[in-house]
């Protein structure tokens, strides 16, 4: 099979979130079962060049229809470890992708509108004519829209969509002036409900609701969220467009990269180790310790690692720094704030915590060290508000790190309580799940596995290892997306 994968990031040239790892990882997956994958994305002046293997011009005039006239783009063509991918660049003077970052910018729907619309013109003038078109969250989510409404006039009939949805929070909106930029001609016809209008603001379309409405397939990461999305405020006001395309709407649930996250062959650890030497685990505590100067005593180490915002629960985050050293346990946390309020919350609590040797806060990013952190650690609370699917805690099982968890999204669908889980059997069962947002459901599950710990080291080493056996790589769920490939292909 023939897919093109169209999106605004690709670990590790462009990343910003779990959104870069999912378009690399089941592209990588894909090309290992045979099937031909190339990703279409941005040239940002920012991404990261070096990452990138013979980067050449693969296609010098591209001419892009834009309002009423055209814009002159250059197509460049370079292998990011392995992985096909063009890279598309307009000269002009709105310089959409020379601004030294990748989001964030006040005409972000017009860039993304316009990158859509570069992309499928790609595909025309090029004559690529791909199975499946795989598009990605709000910035693509124009795509299906004019393949369908526009392009398939011109050539692509035969091509069909898939539309991810990793993030519904993130909607992408405009008015009139962005149909008229891509040449979606007749407002009246684009601003009907059924189409693209907002479903709680007439002035505006919807990007998302576009890749929605006009799809042959639209999935999100989890089983789970796809459930929430459906039956919760998850979905940010896109419930109804849901329920009336029940029907093509799926989870299929995200995979770990396990060449990049191993501790069989992990670069940034000093000790590998496997289930079967699971023993060697500690000779990791003992390093994460001597790196963060902790006291080296017979505790529990509990970590946290990730944004500090609001999806994350960091409320709760919180709690379980002063729980976790109430009880007489370590606590390490590496994450960066997305707001300058909680930052602020978290500096002042590394300045009072600063002299404790059981407690070490980093605020901001270290890749090295996070891959020490889940190595080292006994324990990671992941206690999450929403996670569509959630990378940290799939990490933490491989490492042997047992997550304590919030059920939602898919942390339900990767960790089972040791407990009170009734659909996994016991020698299936990896963690700690509590379901409600105070700190006493914290508390609960948090203090639950502190007991284990406590009482039966084996049995708490048992768990972390069955944990460690299970399969979250990209196998399964590229296994998936093929299916669901074929299914739309024969429609």
């Amino acid at each position: 099979m023939y897919i093109v994968q169209i999106a605004s990031e690709c670990a590790p040239v462009i990343k910003a979130g779990g959104l870069g790892d999912v378009v690399y990882g089941l592209s990588r997956e894909l090309e290992q079962k045979g099937h031909c994958v190339e990703l279409i994305l941005p040239k940002y002046d920012c991404m990261r060049y070096d990452h990138i293997w013979g980067l050449h011009d693969a296609y010098r005039d591209l001419w892009v229809p834009w309002f009423d006239g055209k814009i002159h783009c250059s197509v460049y063509c370079g292998w990011v470890h392995g992985r096909v991918c063009f890279f598309i660049e307009p000269h002009s003077d709105d310089q959409y992708f020379n601004r030294g970052s990748y989001y964030g910018c006040n005409d972000d729907n017009m860039r993304f509108a316009f990158f859509s619309k570069a992309a499928l013109e790609f595909l025309l003038q090029s004559n690529k004519r791909p199975d499946v078109i795989h598009c990605h969250d709000w910035q693509t989510g124009l795509v299906p829209v004019m393949l369908f409404e526009i392009y398939k006039y011109h050539g692509m009939a035969n091509q069909r969509v898939l539309y991810s949805i990793h993030n519904f929070k993130h909607q992408g909106f405009g008015g009139a002036e962005v149909l008229e930029a891509v040449q979606l001609r007749r407002p009246e016809y684009y601003f009907s409900y059924d189409k693209l209008r907002d479903n709680f603001n007439p002035f505006s379309i919807n990007f998302m609701k576009g890749g929605i409405v006009y799809a042959n397939a639209v999935n999100t990461v989890s089983p789970h969220h796809a459930w929430e999305a459906r039956y919760t405020q998850i979905s940010y006001g896109l419930g109804h467009t849901l329920e009336q395309h029940q029907d093509k709407f799926s989870g299929i649930l995200n995979g770990l990269d396990y060449d990049f996250w191993n501790p069989e062959s992990d670069r940034y650890i000093p000790y590998p180790y496997t289930a079967d030497t699971f023993e060697q685990k500690l000779y990791n505590k003992k390093a994460l310790r001597e790196r963060l100067l902790l006291q080296d005593e017979e505790k529990p180490i509990v970590c946290f690692v990730g944004r500090l915002d609001d999806q994350k629960g960091v409320h709760l985050v919180h709690h379980s720094i002063y729980y976790s050293l109430q009880r007489g346990a370590q606590f390490v946390l590496l994450g960066s704030a997305t707001e300058s309020s909680i930052h602020n919350w978290f500096a002042h609590e590394k300045s009072f915590l600063n002299e404790n040797p059981d407690c070490h806060i980093e605020l901001g990013f270290n890749e090295e060290l996070s891959h020490l952190i889940y190595a080292g650690a006994d324990m990671i609370v992941v206690p999450s508000n929403y996670e569509p699917c959630g990378l940290t805690q799939v990490i933490s099982l491989k490492y042997g790190t047992v997550p304590i968890v919030r059920g939602v999204g898919g942390l339900i669908n990767t960790v089972f309580d040791y407990d009170y889980d009734q659909y996994h059997l016991p020698e299936e069962r990896n963690g700690f799940v509590f379901f409600e947002t105070d700190p006493n459901a914290l508390e609960s599950a948090l203090g639950r596995a502190f007991d284990l710990w406590g009482s039966d080291r084996k049995a708490f080493q048992q768990l972390a290892i069955q944990g460690m056996k299970q399969d979250y790589s990209w196998n399964h769920p590229a296994e998936e997306y093929v299916q669901l490939y074929d299914r739309i292909r024969h429609k």
